[in-house]
C-alpha cells in the first residue's frame, strides 16, 4: 500500500468517525449532502469517495457504527469469566454503545429502511450471541436448565421492541437503560 493510499484510507476512517459523531448527536434525516460537507468542512466530492449518495452514506455510517459497537462489546466480554457476568457485560456493553445515540438518531434510523435493516440485522446477531452465552451457562451449571433458544428468543423479541422504540414509548426507558434492565431481569431469571 502506498503512503498516499494509506493516508486516504485513514482520512476515510476519520470522516466516518466524524459523520458518526454528527449523526449520533443530531440524527441524519434533515441533513443534505451540502449540509454534511459544510459541517465536516470537506467537499461533497470527498463525501462521494465514501458513498455514491446520501442514502448510501447513511447506510455506510450505520454499518460503521454497528461494526465498531460489536467489536467494543465483544472486547468487553472477552476478558470476563462466568456466564452470568458475560451476559451482563454483553448487554450492558450494548447499553453503553447505544448511550451516545440521540433520540433523533434512533428515530431517523427507524424511519430509514436501509439503516433500520442494519440495526435489525445487528439485533439478530446480538440475540444469537446471547443464546450462545446462555447455552454455555447451562452447560457450566451456572444457569438452570432453561431452553436457551427460547430464552434467546425472549431477548431477541425485547431487543427488537427496544430497536423499534416500543419499549421507550411504553415505559419511558431509553434504549440504553432498557438493555441494562434486560440484562438484570434475564440473568436473575435463569440463575441456578
Amino acid at each position: 500500500m502506498s503512503r498516499s493510499t494509506g493516508f486516504a484510507t485513514k482520512r476515510q476512517g476519520e470522516l466516518f468517525d466524524e459523520l458518526l459523531a454528527l449523526f449520533l448527536a443530531e440524527g441524519f434525516a434533515h441533513f443534505t449532502l451540502d449540509d454534511i460537507a459544510a459541517r465536516l468542512r470537506c467537499s461533497k466530492s470527498t463525501l462521494y469517495t465514501l458513498a455514491g449518495s446520501k442514502e448510501q452514506l447513511v447506510r455506510a455510517v450505520t454499518v460503521h457504527y454497528f461494526r465498531g459497537a460489536t467489536e467494543e462489546v465483544e472486547a468487553r466480554v472477552s476478558g470476563i469469566t462466568g456466564a452470568r457476568a458475560r451476559i451482563v457485560a454483553y448487554l450492558t456493553g450494548v447499553e453503553e454503545v447505544l448511550t451516545p445515540a440521540s433520540e433523533q438518531f434512533l428515530a431517523d434510523l427507524d424511519a430509514f429502511a436501509p439503516a433500520r435493516e442494519v440495526y435489525e440485522q445487528n439485533t439478530r446477531i446480538g440475540a444469537r450471541r446471547v443464546q450462545e452465552l446462555i447455552t454455555a451457562g447451562v452447560r457450566a451449571g451456572e444457569f438452570r436448565d432453561v431452553h436457551a433458544a427460547f430464552a434467546a428468543d425472549l431477548v431477541a423479541t425485547t431487543m427488537v421492541r427496544i430497536q423499534q422504540g416500543e419499549v421507550r414509548e411504553n415505559t419511558g426507558l431509553d434504549d440504553a437503560r432498557a438493555y441494562r434492565e434486560l440484562a438484570s431481569i434475564l440473568t436473575a431469571g435463569i440463575s441456578a
